[in-house]
């Protein structure tokens, strides 16, 4: 008899976990052909009184260690998102009303969007640790603009109450940095993070247009 046909194994379906239950982010890795599973963590995203860049850390080190625990033995990807304009925090808005101001504040000026991921190894402890900011200038935008935007109910889950990929992207005189880093997720750092961890699986990739 001839020696036993080799033994075939399956990349594992969902070879790592996303903490987030971002549908924006979960499309972007879905567009880089990234196989993985969404588990959302149970972390407090209120805003607090923390500097920017110190809260973005923070929640997404919380989101990455909470799921880590939950489901002991994966890789995971954690991260958040947020708006900052005169040192302030721009979370979801409450409602409408709260959307209108926030685009008031940005309109016809500059501000931050800045996202801080977490990777973290099988065992619990993280393997990288990154903050990436994008400068975004809005142009002026009239008050018909701004209600005919929230009416659209678009800005209701957005950070900052827009969507650039959506009709806020009419919005947007100039952008400094990485396009994604706006829609939820610095593809290109994330893409460098996963590689160096081994688990980003290569194929078909859209960061052509990265910039």
């Amino acid at each position: 008899m001839g020696d036993p046909a080799p033994q075939r194994t399956a990349r594992p379906r969902g070879a790592w976990l996303l903490a987030s239950a971002s549908p924006r982010r979960s499309e972007l890795l879905a567009r880089e052909g990234q196989d993985f599973e969404v588990e959302p963590s149970g972390v407090d995203e209120r805003v607090t009184a923390e500097p920017p860049a110190t809260f973005a850390a923070r929640i997404a080190r919380e989101k990455a260690a909470e799921v880590s625990r939950r489901k002991p033995g994966r890789w995971v990807l954690a991260a958040d998102t947020i708006v900052t304009i005169d040192g302030d925090i721009l979370g979801k808005p409450r409602d409408g009303v709260d959307a209108a101001h926030m685009l008031r504040r940005l309109s016809g000026r500059r501000h931050l969007v800045i996202t801080g991921f977490v990777v973290v190894r099988p065992s619990g402890e993280i393997f990288r640790e990154a903050m990436v900011e994008t400068e975004v200038a809005f142009r002026e935008l009239t008050e018909a603009e701004i209600a005919a935007y929230v009416a659209s109910g678009e800005p209701s889950d957005k950070a900052g109450a827009y969507a650039i990929q959506g009709g806020a992207g009419a919005f947007v005189r100039e952008l400094r940095g990485s396009h994604s880093n706006v829609v939820g997720l610095p593809l290109e750092e994330v893409r460098r993070a996963l590689i160096d961890a081994g688990i980003w699986q290569s194929g078909t990739s859209a960061l052509g247009g990265e910039r």
